[in-house]
């Protein structure tokens, strides 16, 4: 696991949650991100020893497992939070696209913001 890597995802992650209204980002391996103390997301280092740096995201129903089915290298079923609809993208890959990160956290937080925020963000 590169030090260096999880560095820099969690700076890219914060940059885009920034750009959400009230989106929260706390914690130092296991970051939690959140909307009005809802979590709508997980950015984890080495996550039980899996030496891994990924995000964790809500996700619309169902679209875990066709993402995983997609592509089983990029993303997986994270423990504890999969069967609540949460996907796992690996951000330690090299090749992150970060266009489709930001677009997961969006709709992460569409799905457990408030809808007076996700007017706000539309607006």
């Amino acid at each position: 696991m590169d030090d260096a890597v999880a560095a820099a995802s969690i700076a890219r992650i914060r940059a885009i949650c920034a750009a959400l209204p009230e989106c929260t980002v706390d914690g130092d391996q296991h970051h939690k991100i959140a909307v009005r103390a809802k979590t709508m997301a997980w950015h984890t280092v080495d996550h039980h020893g899996d030496g891994r740096v990924s995000l964790a995201v809500k996700a619309p129903r169902g679209e875990n497992a066709a993402r995983v089915a997609a592509d089983p290298e990029r993303y997986f079923m994270p423990p504890y939070v999969a069967q609540h609809g949460y996907v796992g993208i690996h951000l330690d890959t090299g090749d992150v696209d970060w266009d489709e990160v930001a677009e997961l956290l969006v709709e992460s937080y569409r799905l457990s913001a408030p809808k007076t925020l996700v007017k706000q963000l539309d607006e």
